[in-house]
């Protein structure tokens, strides 16, 4: 069975995540545009995904695998310092690229692949 939950960032063309076989797949997420710190967008980014997983009835902790995201990759060590501080020492792997976002006051977006417990 495959459930598609709607979408979080007003694009009928993307659903927030879709599950499937006992996996939740993740779409882009990002938040704290309000401030142009790369530690605290991460934060509400990871933020976001926890609302979005909590709607399909998992945790951040389920997640398995990430894909960072960052507009500048010297802001990887101050993004990736908020990993420890939500997941401890379970954090889930990681992929980290650079690119263009299509909101300037961008600076990091995430996608994510959860394991759902059943």
């Amino acid at each position: 069975m495959i459930t598609r939950y709607p979408t979080h960032c007003n694009d009928r063309t993307c659903a927030s995540c879709v599950e499937a076989g006992g996996f939740i797949f993740l779409a882009h997420h990002a938040g704290g545009f309000d401030k142009d710190d790369v530690a605290y967008q991460s934060l509400q980014t990871l933020n976001a995904m926890k609302e979005t997983l909590n709607t399909a009835g998992a945790s951040l902790t389920d997640i398995v695998h990430i894909n960072l995201y960052l507009k500048n990759i010297k802001d990887l060590r101050e993004a990736c310092d908020v990993f420890y501080e939500v997941f401890g020492d379970e954090v889930p792997a990681r992929m980290t690229l650079t690119t263009d976002f299509f909101d300037d006051r961008c600076l990091c977006m995430m996608d994510a692949v959860v394991y759902k417990k059943k």
